[in-house]
C-alpha cells in the first residue's frame, strides 16, 4: 500500500471514529455497518456501500485489527450449518424464517476470533448489535452450531469453496434477500 493508506485509516474516517479508537470501538463500528450485500463483495466494497455481509464485514474487521491491534491475532472462521425455520424465527424474525424451507437450508457463516482477555473468543459483527460490545464479554454467533473451518490466508476463496460444496443458491438467495429486508425493518439491530 502506498502513500500511508491503511485499512484502519480508511475505516476510521468512514465510520467517524476517533484517530486512535479502542478495540471495542472498532468492533462496534464494524457491527454498526448495515447488513446487506455490497455491489463489490470485498471489504473495500463494504466501506464504499456502507453495508456488508458476514464475509465482507469480518474480513474488514480483521484487516483493520491487523493495522491497529495485531496483538489480537484475528482469524476468520467459516461455519457450515443447517438453519431450520424455528431457528431462523428465533435468530432473525418471521420475515427471514418464512424464506427457510421446512427442511432447512445449509449455509456458510463467517465470523472472527481474536485474543480477548488472554483467550481466543468468537467475535461476530454480522449485524448491528442490540447493545454495544464491552470489549470483553463473549459474543453470541448469529448462526446455530455447525462445523467450523479455518478461513486461512484467503478467506473469501476458502468460503467460496465451502459454498460450492454445501450451499444451494436457489434456496439461499431468497433467504439472503429476506434477511437483508428483515435487517432493515428491525432497524438493523440483532441481539
Amino acid at each position: 500500500m502506498t502513500g500511508g493508506w491503511t485499512w484502519a485509516g480508511r475505516f476510521i474516517q468512514a465510520a467517524g471514529l476517533p484517530p486512535e479508537p479502542s478495540f471495542s470501538q472498532v468492533v462496534n463500528a464494524v457491527a454498526s455497518v448495515p447488513y446487506g450485500r455490497p455491489p463489490c463483495r470485498t471489504p473495500e466494497g463494504a466501506i464504499e456501500a456502507w453495508r456488508g455481509t458476514c464475509s465482507t464485514k469480518h474480513l474488514l474487521l480483521a484487516l483493520v485489527c491487523r493495522d491497529l491491534f495485531p496483538e489480537r491475532q484475528m482469524e476468520l472462521v467459516h461455519r457450515v450449518y443447517r438453519l431450520l425455520p424455528d431457528e431462523a424465527l428465533r435468530l432473525f424474525g418471521s420475515r427471514a424464517a418464512a424464506a427457510v424451507p421446512s427442511g432447512g437450508l445449509v449455509d456458510v457463516h463467517t465470523y472472527a476470533t481474536g485474543l480477548v482477555g488472554g483467550a481466543r473468543q468468537p467475535i461476530d459483527v454480522t449485524f448491528p448489535l442490540a447493545r454495544e460490545w464491552d470489549g470483553s464479554s463473549p459474543m453470541v454467533l448469529s448462526c446455530p452450531a455447525g462445523e467450523d473451518h479455518p478461513g486461512g490466508a484467503n478467506p473469501l476463496a476458502s468460503k467460496a469453496l465451502l459454498e460450492m460444496e454445501h450451499r444451494d443458491p436457489a434456496v439461499r438467495e431468497p433467504f439472503v434477500a429476506a434477511l437483508t429486508e428483515a435487517s432493515r425493518s428491525r432497524g438493523s439491530r440483532y441481539p
